[in-house]
Order: structure tokens, then C-alpha cells, then sequence
């Protein structure tokens, strides 16, 4: 009697592996050895930007608080010294936030820890 072979289950596996791979240039997206690579590295690319992407925002919203800090007189670190001293409860992002787009919010803030 032949060996059988679940080849649906396989078929399965190919193409779930080929539609995550779509978009691919070259044999990376039409061969499954090559695809499978690919895949495999995109998805270590993806977790560990996640982590990475967090990271690049804090930065980002720090150039921000400290930018509008300094028109008010002020550098990142004594502003944010103050912020937690007089214990206001706004976090890095809500920070930035207000200093893109409500300057006088920021104002105000910096005038209560003053």
C-alpha cells in the first residue's frame, strides 16, 4: 500500500506562506523555498521593529517638548524636572501634542510650573 500524503494540508501551508510573501520582487514571491525565507526575515524584521517604533516616538516627542521649552526658556530637562515636581499628570506624548498643535496650552503649563 503507497505512503499517503496529506497533500492538502501541504497545499495549504505553500500558499499561506505565498500570500504573505505577495509583492516580493523576483523568485522571492512565486518560489516557496525562496518566499519562505523572505517571509521568515520579514516577520523578525517586524517584531523587532515594533519594539523599535516605540523607541523613535519617545525621541521624537522629547525633540518636540524641548523645542517648545526652549522658545519658552527653558531646556527639556529643567521643564520636565518641573513638570514631575509639581506633579502634573501629562505624560511625553500628550506633551508634544500640545506643543504642535495648542501652543497656548504648552503656554499655560509652563507658566503653572514657573
Amino acid at each position: 500500500m503507497p505512503r499517503s500524503v496529506n497533500s492538502v494540508a501541504s497545499r495549504k501551508r505553500r500558499k499561506k506562506i505565498l500570500k504573505a510573501a505577495k509583492g516580493y520582487f523576483g523568485r522571492r514571491k512565486n518560489v516557496y523555498t525562496v518566499a519562505k525565507n523572505a517571509v521568515e526575515k520579514g516577520m523578525l524584521y517586524a517584531y523587532r521593529d515594533r519594539k523599535n517604533n516605540k523607541r523613535n516616538f519617545r525621541s521624537l516627542w522629547i525633540v518636540r517638548i524641548n523645542a517648545a521649552a526652549r522658545l519658552h526658556g527653558m531646556s527639556y530637562s529643567q521643564f520636565m524636572g518641573k513638570v514631575k515636581a509639581h506633579s502634573i499628570e501629562l505624560n511625553r506624548k500628550v506633551l508634544a501634542d500640545l506643543a504642535m498643535n495648542n501652543p497656548q496650552a504648552f503656554k499655560a503649563v509652563v507658566e503653572k510650573i514657573k
